[in-house]
């Protein structure tokens, strides 16, 4: 089952207001179908309970896809520095909401970025952009998962990151017991 909000229009930033998730997501291997987190301001829904990277969850298909926006406010303090005459948003910012959701299509649990690989930034990202991401699950198991992210801003491509490499808390790192 899966719910789309349409994404006609602009995006006023939500309130926070915690809304009740979805059900569990089914174990692997369960055979159950995919779920649907929910749609909207979903601070509940997102793996650590907030929206870390993005303001509003258009909809999460565990192990499968995931769709945010993000506005970007004049207010942000990087603007003062990143840069004075033409204010731009930093590029590791956007590639934190590419993974933020990143993490939200690899379902429950507590993932963390390992590796990112073929990540291209193609146009700028300023003050009063609202940034539409996609994150689509190309790798899925209880230990990683890969995704490939797109960001669009403005009716076009401003960045793509072709792997975005998770892997569970619970793995062990390389070099320890």
């Amino acid at each position: 089952m899966t719910t789309t909000v349409p994404t006609a229009g602009p995006t006023p930033t939500p309130t926070p207001a915690p809304v009740p998730a979805a059900g569990p997501a089914p174990a692997p291997g369960s055979g159950a179908g995919s779920t649907t987190v929910t749609t909207g301001p979903v601070a509940a829904a997102v793996p650590g309970g907030g929206l870390g990277g993005f303001d509003r969850l258009l909809e999460a298909v565990v192990g499968e896809r995931a769709a945010a926006v993000r506005n970007v406010p004049a207010t942000l303090t990087c603007f003062t520095d990143h840069f004075p005459r033409h204010p731009v948003l930093p590029g590791v910012l956007l590639l934190e909401s590419m993974a933020a959701l990143a993490r939200t299509a690899a379902g429950p649990g507590t993932w963390r970025l390992a590796a990112v690989r073929g990540v291209r930034f193609k146009h700028f990202v300023g003050p009063g952009d609202q940034v539409h991401l996609t994150v689509e699950v190309t790798a899925h198991g209880p230990h990683r998962t890969e995704c490939r992210a797109t960001a669009r801003a403005g009716g076009r491509v401003v960045a793509t990151a072709r792997v975005l490499a998770l892997v569970s808390d619970e793995t062990t790192r390389e070099g320890t017991a």
